[in-house]
């Protein structure tokens, strides 16, 4: 019993940090640039076809896939964001969820007429298959590799936001944009690569979460709602919100689906609409 509930905690810790590492860049749209951006989702998926092709057609190793697959997410959100969304930056609410479901409809059809509607297979490095022990139990080896590469992007992450001078930028855009234009602070550039930032995470993690998550063109509307729950539940805005919310929901998930398999699926909901109801502005709340 023991031994099954570490097996289920571990295995939760890893799905939450992979839906940590794709929800985290819509964490920084939604609460730092204030633009509701339900088309997330089809950047993780670019990310994810990405290391597909590369890795099949190219022969790309699997490692080097990944930075790939964030350049790829990155390019086309920074292309989007200067032709499309800073054009509805100051729009309603309304007008920006219209516009960025549109999108992801969109992605799945594109995605549906390259690829088909099929599941995209992976193939991982031998040293990435199998299982490994770790403090007394067996763990699988991706998961293990999945947990350590989002601790390093986490901690990559806070320090670009909190300790220099670009984090410093974003920071005083997203609270006083004529300020900061005063000030010599280019706040359309910084804008952009906010944004090509966050979509490059997103690409990244579809890419890692192809083996975990699976990849075909539904994936975006599949997984929006999750996204979504990361962000409200950890509070838009903040790096470690984001965190705790999906290490939280990530583990409530995987344990709901195997102890209470019938009633698993509504778990993480359940879970949702209490930590709403104690903490209605979300676990954390960026400071000003």
């Amino acid at each position: 019993m023991l031994a099954n509930f570490a097996g289920v905690l571990f295995d939760g810790i890893a799905y939450g940090s992979l839906l940590f590492l794709i929800s985290v860049g819509l964490s920084v749209t939604m609460g730092m640039m204030n633009f509701i951006n339900l088309a997330h989702g089809a950047f993780a998926m670019l990310g994810g076809y990405v290391s597909v092709m590369v890795l099949s057609s190219l022969g790309v190793p699997f490692l080097a896939s990944l930075p790939l697959a964030f350049i790829a997410a990155a390019a086309v959100g920074l292309v989007l964001e200067r032709l499309l969304y800073r054009r509805l930056y100051k729009a309603s609410h309304l007008d920006q969820v219209l516009f960025s479901i549109g999108l992801t409809f969109m992605s799945v059809a594109a995605a549906t007429y390259f690829f088909g509607p099929t599941q995209q297979p992976v193939t991982l490095p031998d040293w990435l298959r199998g299982q490994v022990h770790v403090l007394g139990l067996d763990v699988g080896a991706y998961r293990v590799f999945l947990i350590g590469l989002v601790v390093l992007v986490t901690i990559a992450l806070g320090l670009l936001i909190e300790r220099t001078r670009f984090g410093a930028q974003i920071r005083a855009s997203v609270d006083n944009q004529t300020a900061s234009a005063g000030l010599g602070i280019n706040v359309s550039l910084v804008f952009s690569l906010t944004f090509a930032l966050g979509s490059g995470l997103a690409g990244l993690g579809g890419a890692l979460g192809i083996d975990v998550l699976g990849l075909d063109p539904s994936f975006p509307v599949k997984y929006m709602v999750y996204f979504l729950l990361v962000v409200a539940v950890g509070g838009a805005g903040t790096i470690k919100g984001p965190l705790v919310a999906a290490l939280i929901l990530g583990i409530f998930d995987v344990a709901g689906k195997y102890y209470v398999p019938q009633i698993g699926a509504f778990v993480i909901y359940a879970l949702m609409v209490v930590l709403l109801i104690v903490f209605p502005a979300g676990l954390m709340r960026r400071k000003a």
